[in-house]
């Protein structure tokens, strides 16, 4: 890409990885556009500076159009808060989107997740595979990858585990394991100690977007890439790795009482929608990097144990 059509829209740039990617693009030499409905308001919410914000909003498809003029990306990091109403608000924003990108000629990137694997799709799993998934947010996330390809509009498609970053957000790292602002007493774990789980530092992820952007020419129309990220063979090495970092070996390590979550459930739908992934902590599914590593030559890492101390201290968890 030519200087002058290094621009980028990024649609969730409040978000986790959304935020990652805009950092790792303004690193990268764009100019990142952030689209939010209260743009005065997310700058100052938001740490990052560099960022062009705009006003609109992700469910008005003439509001992303507008925003998305002049951008060669269009980044689609929106997802409901909460989990809540994935059926009701996931697709028409990301058909709003679609729309933008394909009105400008830009590429359309998507963070995918292992929800469009069911139980079934085998312990190690590549970005080809059947996709058959059991629960309703796969399903959703099953038909917006379909609903990309068949618009004919380029895109990017990245799947990742479940996300850990410094900031904290909609993953199970901070919602589930520790707890943001708080000194940390124990370790909640939600699987199965001895069953593998693997893990997505945002940071890494966001460097990844950025490096395979920057090689936008060289990709296939419709390009699916899957993340490594942290492959952990015991899932219980995430909280052994918290253990380490805080210098208490001795930390209590609890386990989700899913039972309190399943009587809750009927009254809250972010409960529900967590349970329907329970699944992903009874039984490895681990994704396959090598297409990323073969076109990259390499995944961007960091350290566990690093980026563990880097994702406690942003999360304001005194050890």
């Amino acid at each position: 890409m030519s200087g002058n059509d290094r621009t980028a829209l990024v649609i969730g740039a409040t978000g986790g990885v959304g935020g990652a990617t805009a950092a790792a693009l303004l690193k990268h030499g764009w100019r990142v556009r952030a689209m939010n409905r209260d743009p005065q308001g997310a700058a100052r919410r938001t740490a990052l500076s560099g960022l062009d914000w705009v006003g609109g909003d992700a469910m008005i498809p003439s509001d992303v159009m507008r925003a998305a003029e002049g951008a060669s990306i269009v980044f689609h990091g929106a997802n409901p808060p909460g989990y809540r109403n994935w059926k009701g608000l996931a697709v028409p924003m990301l058909d709003a989107s679609l729309a933008a990108a394909k009105a400008v000629g830009a590429r359309l990137i998507l963070p995918g997740t292992v929800y469009n694997y069911g139980p079934g799709a085998g312990d190690v799993v590549a970005e080809d595979a059947p996709q058959m998934p059991q629960t309703r947010k796969g399903a959703i996330r099953v038909a917006m990858e379909k609903r990309i390809e068949d618009s004919g509009v380029p895109a990017l498609i990245v799947r990742a585990g479940d996300f850990f970053a410094p900031s904290a957000g909609n993953n199970w790292f901070a919602q589930g394991l520790v707890t943001p602002g708080k000194p940390l007493r124990a370790v909640t774990y939600p699987g199965a100690h001895d069953v593998g789980h693997q893990w997505a530092y945002l940071p890494d992820l966001g460097e990844t977007f950025a490096r395979l952007i920057d090689r936008d020419s060289a990709l296939p129309p419709f390009a699916r890439f899957h993340f490594g990220g942290h492959w952990l063979v015991r899932g219980i090495e995430m909280a052994e790795a918290i253990r380490r970092v805080a210098g208490r070996p001795d930390l209590p390590v609890r386990a989700l009482p899913w039972f309190a979550l399943r009587l809750a459930a009927p009254f809250n739908e972010t409960l529900r929608e967590m349970l329907e992934m329970r699944y992903l902590w009874r039984r490895p599914l681990r994704l396959a990097n090598d297409r990323l590593t073969a076109f990259l030559g390499a995944e961007p890492h960091t350290p566990l144990d690093e980026a563990v101390r880097a994702t406690l201290t942003g999360l304001k968890i005194a050890f």
